[in-house]
């Protein structure tokens, strides 16, 4: 039972009393009806009342303007100022003066009578009452994604809610919403041949739905749908006047200023050259068209320029140049508006987005109105590219946000399933708001599927920035709660949160480690760029988040498994799908080429995953009886990444018998594995046949301080003649090397045992050491940030950090870490950060680090443009530098991190001796 809501089932017989603070809406009998304004939004917010009020009870509730239809009890809702409104604050002595000159506000108050009972929404604007009207379906337990996610109300016997005064907090964010893009793949063809026939595309039917979720995640703007297959936003009548009567704000994106959807709307052949140098009264005349058609709609008119899509203007080819073509297109865009809408320029709401090519032009010099909103926006991939200074943040005009979980454009599209790391989405965003970005936040949903929790999680966060107090787990567990119930809540925001996890080391779309524009080709993945061993610890990691969601389905109520299948079950089973297609035909190239037999069941099995995506695919777009045919597509572009592969069959090797591999690697006699005295690791073994022959092998013998995962086993058809085994140290005196017996073969695993460290410290373990960030002290300034990074947490340099020269490193606590190796060999020290952006253009992203109390050496983590560098940073959510070491003497050595420049995201350090196996992602903290 939610907080203040009783909901008693069909199931339950009887239901306890009511506390004398709640009011029922459905007495079993009676169900209230609901009495709204005479003014269209009002109307349309009490007729979704009425649904959910029908959906949770079976009854139809009235639904009326005229205050006498009440009857005994009913939901007033209203603005405060309308005529409805007023009577019934005026005749029960309601003060609503609290609501005055406030934006999107509600009063919620219960007044009784002897004759009837009035549960009064009273809005300080349109939106305001909405909101009210939203909390309370909320508060009746009907989910926002009760449409879009197939999260059917389910029936009450009774129904009451808090009978408390509510007034409504301030949003946290002026504007809120959400720009529909990349819509080629899901929403458009879904749209167009199964929701919206007749219309064809995206029309008025498909635009009241995504009104009507907006509302109920109260964002209130929209950049509308503008790729070349969607019908333009203005191009029917009918999606203007209903964003009216819904009362979103309309704005749109950054290439399309003025309203203007250039891809479809700028005909070359009437309208001449998209160049303002050469047609710049063309331009003028085909913006001030739709602001006088839009006059009168609530919207925020995106000024500057760009080229007709998202690419870079015309005619102008250096910064400069179109600092200077921008500064004279805003000034003629204010005054078609000013002329136009007859209104000081000031007064019209106006942003200007601060994206790509645009920046280069703003930071060489472009001045922008006061009034403007400044739209700082991520580089595509989660990290914000700036924000704003000191005095820009004075600006009348504010800032914004524009944030990216869906993206198509270089290095690579990540379309398909929605990954950005929830942590990360706080961090940044939490860092927007902490410097002042409060005016405009816009997230790009792509086709809002499967996107759903990601779009929830951001927009409740610009709506009240108390949610950034909550750890990211915590508000996706009360999330699934709603959805489905507190009894799997925790293990679906656990199956989750493991899933985003896995994404952040490396995107399922970016698993064909190619890049786009130019497109290229598949290549091998760095997780078996050695011994496979990394990409065999990945496969293990998505089988078992696999094997937690198909488990937890069975438990999921029937009429919650097509929403547990959108919400849980297709994106981990397709991103578990296509790492193993992937990773599993790596493996198999590799093992071929070591000869073994088990190559051929490795290419199997990456053929069945892409068969599991494939069907899982037609089940999506075959759920609630096909109601999402063609929202879902498996291969958006068709990029390489999706493409079928080659499965090769593999000829049986020459040569017989059993082979065992230590960590992937090749045995022979000279080979050993490496362990530290006095502490415990763990060491993979793996015996395969070389033929597709059945063999068995047994433990001979081990050391008192060795202990195998096995005792014996065999090679058969059914595991591939392969087996993978566990050969633990518990990290005391070694004794004999354990003996294996194959084939009639001996095979000793041969542990060579370094002398013992620091006990306390990190320590060296098969030539590299990885350090926990948490074994650093407090320190005044760095604050952790939970759930993200590769070690469940990162560390941030204060975002009020002043940026200090080197040369007063020393002046800034220290991040002070102690670590021991075992013997005296070069190496170097890798500092992984994650790939932000410096604070503003003023800071940098320089760290100090000193070895063994050495010199403090500054390592520069930024990245120029959309450089190389900065395309392998962002596909793998890391930035590294290096400090090299020579000749480090064996023992204890200390390592001090100092932060030059605000806002640093410290994800790992590692120490990398000569010899150490190379890796992709991070090292394991305890192996």
């Amino acid at each position: 039972m939610k907080i203040g809501v009783l909901i008693c089932g069909l199931a339950v017989l009887v239901c306890g009393a009511a506390r004398a603070e709640t009011v029922a809406l459905f007495d079993g009998g009676r169900l209230a009806s609901v009495i709204h304004d005479d003014s269209p939004t009002t109307a349309l917010a009490a007729g979704l009342l009425a649904r959910d009020l029908k959906s949770l009870t079976g009854r139809d509730a009235e639904v009326a303007i005229d205050l006498a239809r009440c009857g005994a009890l009913c939901v007033v809702v209203g603005q405060k100022d309308s005529p409805l409104v007023a009577a019934v604050a005026r005749e029960n002595g309601i003060d609503l003066s609290d609501l005055s000159g406030q934006w999107e506000r509600y009063r919620r108050v219960v007044l009784r009578s002897p004759t009837r009972t009035i549960l009064l929404i009273a809005g300080s604007d349109r939106r305001g009452t909405v909101w009210g009207v939203v909390d309370l379906t909320r508060e009746m337990g009907v989910s926002a994604w009760e449409w879009w996610a197939d999260i059917a109300p389910r029936k009450v016997a009774k129904l009451a809610v808090d009978g408390g005064d509510i007034l409504s907090k301030p949003p946290s964010v002026v504007y809120r919403g959400i720009f529909l893009n990349d819509e080629d793949w899901g929403l458009e063809p879904w749209a167009a041949k199964t929701y919206d026939p007749k219309t064809g595309n995206i029309g008025p039917r498909t635009y009241a739905r995504i009104f009507e979720l907006m509302w109920r995640l109260k964002a209130n703007t929209l950049w509308p749908a503008m790729h070349g297959v969607s019908n333009p936003f203005f191009g029917d009548p009918a999606n203007p006047r209903l964003a009216g009567d819904y009362a979103i704000v309309v704005g749109t994106s950054h290439a399309e200023p003025m309203m203007r959807n250039n891809l479809r709307e700028w005909d070359e052949k009437s309208r001449g050259p998209f160049n303002f140098l050469t047609n710049r009264d063309g331009l003028a005349e085909y913006w001030r068209q739709r602001v006088a058609e839009s006059k009168g709609l609530d919207g925020i008119y995106t000024v500057g320029l760009r080229g007709i899509h998202d690419s870079p203007m015309e005619g102008a080819d250096t910064a400069e140049a179109r600092r200077d073509v921008l500064r004279d297109a805003i000034g003629l865009q204010r005054d078609i508006l000013a002329r136009t809408l007859s209104r000081p320029a000031e007064t019209i709401p106006q942003a200007l987005t601060i994206y790509k090519e645009v920046e280069e032009a703003y930071n060489a010099g472009l001045s922008v109105p006061d009034d403007v909103t400044l739209v700082w926006s991520d580089d595509n991939y989660g990290y914000l590219g700036r924000l704003s200074s000191p005095e820009e943040a004075k600006r009348s005009g504010g800032a914004g946000i524009y944030y990216h979980i869906s993206y198509w454009g270089r290095p690579h599209d990540y379309l398909w399933l929605a990954t950005t790391h929830p942590g990360l989405i706080r961090e940044e965003m939490g860092r927007a708001y902490d410097l002042g970005a409060r005016r405009e936040w816009i997230l790009n949903v792509g086709d809002i599927k499967p996107g759903e929790y990601l779009t929830q999680y951001f927009l409740d966060l610009a709506f009240d920035a108390g949610t950034f107090n909550r750890l990211p787990r915590d508000h996706l567990a009360s999330w699934f709660a709603d959805q489905f119930g507190s009894e799997t809540a925790g293990e679906m925001a656990d199956i989750m949160m493991a899933y985003y996890d896995l994404a952040f080391e490396r995107k399922p779309e970016f698993m064909g480690w190619g890049q786009v524009e130019p497109v290229t080709p598949n290549r091998r993945s760095a997780y078996a760029q050695s011994d496979g061993e990394e990409a065999q610890r990945r496969l293990a990691a998505y089988r078992a988040l696999q094997a937690r969601a198909e488990a937890l389905a069975p438990r999921v109520a029937a009429d919650r498994r097509d929403a547990y299948f959108e919400l849980v079950l297709y994106p981990v089973r397709g991103a578990a799908g296509l790492n193993q297609r992937v990773l599993q035909l790596d493996l198999a190239d590799l093992y071929a080429r070591q000869g073994r037999a088990s190559a051929n069941r490795y290419a199997a099995l990456a053929r069945e995953a892409e068969e599991r995506i494939v069907a899982d695919t037609a089940r999506y777009n075959a759920l609630a009886g096909g109601k999402w045919r063609f929202m879902m597509d498996m291969a958006p572009r068709q990029l390489p990444v999706f493409d079928r592969p080659t499965y090769p069959h593999w000829s049986e090797s020459a040569e017989p018998g059993c082979v065992a591999a230590f960590n992937g690697d090749w045995w022979d006699e000279s080979r050993s594995l490496t362990v530290t005295a006095g502490q415990p690791a763990t060491r993979t073994i793996t015996l395969f046949g070389r033929q597709a022959k059945e063999l068995s092998w047994t433990l001979e013998r081990a050391g008192a301080s060795y202990r195998l995962s096995q005792g014996a086993g065999r090679l058969t058809a059914d595991n591939g003649y392969e087996q993978r085994l566990t050969l633990r140290y518990d990290g005391g005196p070694p004794g004999d090397d354990p003996v294996l017996s194959c084939d009639g073969r001996t095979l000793p695993i041969h542990v060579h045992v370094l002398p013992s460290t620091i006990s306390g410290v990190p320590s060296e373990d098969q030539r590299a050491v990885a350090i926990p960030l948490a074994s650093a002290a407090a320190n005044p300034a760095w604050e952790r940030i939970e759930q993200l990074g590769s070690q469940g947490a990162v560390l941030r340099s204060k975002l009020d950090l002043p940026s200090l020269d080197v040369a007063k490193a020393e002046t800034t606590p220290p991040l002070t870490y102690r670590f021991a190796t075992s013997s005296a060999v070069d190496g170097k020290v890798r500092v992984v950060l994650l790939p932000t952006h410096p604070v503003t253009p003023a800071d940098g992203l320089r760290l100090g680090v000193s070895l063994d109390d050495g010199p403090v050496r500054v390592l520069d983590f930024a990245t120029l443009g959309r450089s190389d560098e900065w395309r392998e940073d962002v596909l793998s959510n890391s930035a590294a530098r290096w400090l090299d070491i020579r000749r480090m003497a064996a023992g204890a050595h200390n390592l001090r991190l100092y932060a030059l420049d605000p806002g640093i995201v410290l994800d790992r350090v590692e120490v990398e001796l000569d010899g150490a196996v190379p890796h992709y992602g991070a090292l394991p903290l305890n192996r």
